[in-house]
């Protein structure tokens, strides 16, 4: 008989306990006000009567300068993912004490990084708080309605995370950004870890719960910012500079996270288990094929741009 999903959070609490204390004794105290560099900043136009923002002013490249945008976006939204997360996993014993980690530490994030842009002028700050305000405003409601649900969705969602970060920060071209990325980066690797390794016991508590949640998430995964305004279209510029795409999210953070929890060698799946298994098989090779298309043609698209230079 399945377990319910209360059943399954008291019987993974002892998991999460230990897990926390990994969390804890592996991350490291870093502080944003390090990062960022202070001497670089001069007065906007407004009350202190300094210059408006200018492209010019940026030294960063286009399409790292919309990922930025994207990333700090998908930052800003924490409240709501609080609000996800607490409702989930609850605000008691080691849940609550991981959901109140894991806000403290991603709000760190949001903070560094718009403070870095600012600072070094290199996204519009007015645009960007108009765009804060907006997406903030339409919040943020998964629509995933079980724990494990959830928990499978946040296993690779921090990685993709973890993943869009590293990638910005190389193609944004600035030592000072990509030191920054890097150590935000290595926070939700962390994150990743404390997500997967619980999925990971719940697997061995419900396997074919497990595998149903997985199949469901993988299937209709999209990144948690894919609601704010001009999403589609700053998500292909992104991938066209393979800072994300469909084959980082398939080799990079699909694949690495399911042979983790070995989901084609699980044996004594029922019905619903080994069917929910076909169907992500079947996708996965889709989404390869898919994948290597898009790949094959924006490599062909940068050998024309680079005949007619």
């Amino acid at each position: 008989m399945a377990m319910t999903q209360t059943q399954l959070l008291h019987e993974l609490e002892p998991v999460v306990a230990v897990e926390l204390d990994r969390h804890n004794a592996m991350a490291k105290e870093w502080f944003p006000h390090e990062y960022v560099p202070w001497s670089e900043g001069r007065d906007f136009d407004g009350v202190y009567g300094g210059e408006a923002w200018q492209e010019s002013d940026s030294k960063i490249p286009e399409a790292a300068r919309v990922s930025l945008i994207v990333n700090l976006l998908t930052e800003d939204n924490l409240p709501s993912y609080h609000h996800e997360i607490a409702s989930t996993f609850g605000r008691d014993g080691a849940w609550g004490t991981w959901v109140h980690r894991w806000t403290a530490e991603e709000d760190r994030h949001g903070t560094a990084i718009r403070d870095y842009l600012t600072v070094t002028r290199a996204v519009d700050p007015v645009a960007l708080e108009r765009a804060r305000m907006a997406h903030m405003e339409q919040g943020f409601q998964s629509e995933y309605g079980t724990m494990l649900q959830q928990l499978a969705y946040v296993s690779f969602q921090e990685l993709a995370t973890r993943i869009s970060h590293r990638n910005t920060g190389k193609a944004s071209g600035d030592e000072g950004c990509e030191r920054l990325l890097a150590r935000i980066a290595a926070d939700e690797n962390l994150h990743m870890l404390f997500y997967r390794n619980l999925l990971k016991a719940a697997f061995e508590l419900d396997p074919n719960q497990t595998m149903r949640a997985v199949t469901d998430v993988v299937t209709t995964f999209q990144m948690p910012g894919s609601g704010m305004d001009g999403f589609a279209r700053k998500s292909l510029i992104i991938a066209n500079e393979g800072i994300y795409d469909l084959r980082l999210h398939l080799d990079d953070v699909l694949m690495p996270v399911l042979r983790q929890w070995a989901v084609f060698d699980k044996t004594g799946l029922d019905g619903d288990g080994e069917k929910a298994r076909e169907e992500l098989s079947a996708f996965l090779a889709k989404t390869d094929a898919t994948a290597a298309r898009f790949v094959e043609r924006r490599e062909e698209r940068r050998a024309r741009a680079a005949a007619r230079q």
